[in-house]
């Protein structure tokens, strides 16, 4: 259910501006709209709740999951914590760079040997001068010929050689390698490459052991998140002599906002937001609708204040769309172990945990309909009880049960746009009837659309499976639909008839658009039975693939079944991501007009009280 919100002006004098603010996020119901997001103050907080953040995310990654110790630490004590932890973050990127730095001048100098630097430097100051290179086999033999140049070989870099040589530098003609002399010898770099390895070590241990101060850095996260809202939403504040901020109240918390500002003498004005107005959107999931939330988390999306709450909706065909999607009573067994297994580690079912035991119960209630194990009709010849629950009209296997194999596959197709027109007809029901309590005359519109979605569903079932229906009837229920879309879409509360009349005729072409677009949406609920025929058939040639491996290759054929269902099922979760969430915030959104253009109800609040007071 979306809550109601009610439109909020709060008032104060300037002087009265801490005391407005400690009092609103105090109450904690009041969502501020226009917040300031830019202020000096509020980017130096964001600067160094950053510094936190870093440091939480590389203690999150390096964290050990065996190791359930926490610690909890705040003020003074936090900061030596962090600071120690920041210091060694820095200093363990800084020995990892010079690392990397020294491997690649160990292996530069690696083909000269180990010398000293300084002794070369020796030779040159008693007029001994050296020069070092590279060269290829072919100028390492011009060398040897030329007698002007004295030189000594080393050793070999790759296919190149190294080369010392000595009084003169070498001749221009002979493409060479220069190399610059090092700084320290090997075994210096070795010995420092030891030391930097050794404390690289130490320091990556004491990270993780800084894992435990996880909670301690949330918490205060927490605290600077709070900080920068109330820089924010006190730089919100307009007015001069007399301030304001506005937002919204949800209607159940309006006794709590009133009570707060006359408490504290603040002037407030309380209104219903107009059709014009944007609200936040609040939604409260009853019952079991709440297993929704996470996949509307997950995916971003969020309801209008003005559109519908789907959830309930959402979830009974998201359930029998993922069923019809994985399609095999197996693999709802597998998700149900899993949900299982998931409940007795965490001790507590969670929603996802919830939503995981109804798929697979969903899914296993479908594959024992059709029949389908693990996409395997020796299932079904070894436990014969189980051809009891199959529908022979919706069967993957007819044979098993004495269908025709066209006729089973044509009613399983018929289902899905069976489907189609439910979920898109109710789309357009639900409209009716909110039109109806808004007294608006678009509702014909909708009539018109819900009897072009059950022509267009006769008309489906006569161009793919050839059906026999009614076609002339067909023919008039669209044009019936078409001529109410077109006199009415434009028609609403205070709009003249003629006006609104004219409104519509002018979307003609749009309208005809629509009406092509309805017959797609019908026809892509085919998808359920395309891709659920698509795994089934992909389950059948692993299982071909591993019948009649015994004995030694027993192994690999289990293995292959293994793999094979494993990969299967993957793709099938993916298949439910794009096809079942489409058509649920597609094709149905789509016929209620939604845009999933709301945004998340965000009261200001306080948690401490202490931060807002340093602010």
């Amino acid at each position: 259910m979306i809550e109601k919100m009610k439109k909020v002006v709060i008032l104060a004098s300037r002087s009265g501006k801490s005391r407005l603010l400690e009092t609103l996020s105090r109450a904690g119901v009041m969502h501020v709209t226009d917040i300031v997001t830019k202020s000096a103050k509020a980017e130096s907080y964001e600067e160094k709740r950053a510094e936190y953040a870093h440091v939480l995310q590389l203690l999150e990654e390096r964290r050990d999951k065996n190791d359930k110790k926490k610690i909890l630490v705040s003020g003074s004590d936090f900061e030596a914590v962090h600071s120690s932890l920041k210091e060694a973050c820095e200093r363990e990127n800084e020995l990892k760079e010079r690392i990397i730095a020294l491997q690649n001048e160990r292996e530069r100098i690696a083909p000269f040997g180990e010398f000293n630097p300084s002794d070369i430097q020796a030779l040159r100051d008693e007029g001994i001068p050296l020069y070092f290179y590279i060269v290829g086999k072919k100028e390492e033999e011009t060398l040897r010929k030329d007698e002007n140049v004295r030189f000594v070989p080393l050793s070999y870099s790759g296919k190149g050689r190294a080369v010392a040589l000595l009084y003169t530098p070498m001749p221009k003609e002979i493409p060479a390698q220069s190399f610059e002399i090092p700084k320290s010898s090997l075994s210096a770099l070795d010995v420092q490459l030891l030391s930097d390895r050794k404390e690289l070590e130490d320091l990556s241990r004491k990270i993780t052991l800084g894992a435990e101060y996880i909670p301690s850095y949330k918490a205060c996260i927490e605290a600077w998140d709070e900080k920068i809202t109330f820089e924010r939403v006190s730089a919100t504040v307009s007015g001069d002599d007399v301030i304001y901020l506005k937002g919204y109240v949800p209607e159940k918390y309006e006794k709590k906002f009133r009570k707060a500002a006359e408490e504290n003498a603040f002037a407030y004005m309380i209104t219903d937001p107009d059709d014009e107005d944007n609200p936040p959107t609040l939604v409260t999931y009853k019952g079991i609708t709440r297993i929704v939330k996470p996949i509307f988390d997950i995916l971003g999306t969020i309801p209008g204040y003005h559109e519908y709450d789907i959830s309930s909706y959402f979830l009974v065909f998201f359930a029998l769309f993922f069923a019809m999607i994985i399609g095999d009573g197996g693999y709802g067994l597998v998700f149900l172990i899993a949900a299982i297994a998931m409940h007795i580690k965490s001790k507590k079912a969670s929603d996802i945990n919830i939503l995981l035991y109804v798929l697979s119960v969903v899914t296993i209630i479908w594959g024992a309909l059709t029949g389908t194990w693990f996409g395997s009709a020796a299932v079904l010849e070894h436990l014969p009880f189980l051809k009891v629950f199959i529908v022979p009209a919706i069967t993957n296997f007819p044979d098993l049960v004495g269908v025709d194999s066209v006729w089973a596959q044509n009613m399983l197709m018929k289902f899905c746009f069976i489907l189609g027109a439910v979920q898109l007809g109710l789309a357009r029901v639900m409209n009716i009837v909110r039109k109806a309590k808004e007294k608006d005359l678009s509702l014909v519109a909708e009539a018109g659309w819900f009897i072009d979605v059950v022509m267009l569903y006769l008309m489906a079932l006569y161009l793919v499976i050839g059906e026999e229906v009614p076609f002339d009837i067909i023919i008039g229920g669209i044009a019936l639909g078409f001529i109410l879309v077109c006199c009415f879409s434009a028609q609403g509360p205070g709009v003249k008839f003629i006006d609104g009349l004219k409104g519509s005729l002018a979307g003609f072409f749009t309208t005809f658009l629509d009406t092509i677009s309805c017959f797609s949406n019908i026809m892509s609920y085919i998808r359920l039975f395309a891709v659920g025929m698509a795994s089934l058939a992909i389950a059948q040639s692993f299982n071909g693939m591993a019948d009649g491996m015994t004995g030694a290759l027993l192994p690999v054929g289990i293995a292959i079944v293994v793999i094979g269902h494993t990969l299967n099922l993957v793709m099938g979760i993916l298949s439910v991501v794009v096809h079942g969430v489409r058509l649920n915030l597609l094709e149905f959104s789509g016929a209620l007009g939604m845009e999933w253009t709301g945004y998340n109800y965000e009261p200001f609040k306080m948690v401490n009280e202490k931060e807002a007071e340093n602010s």
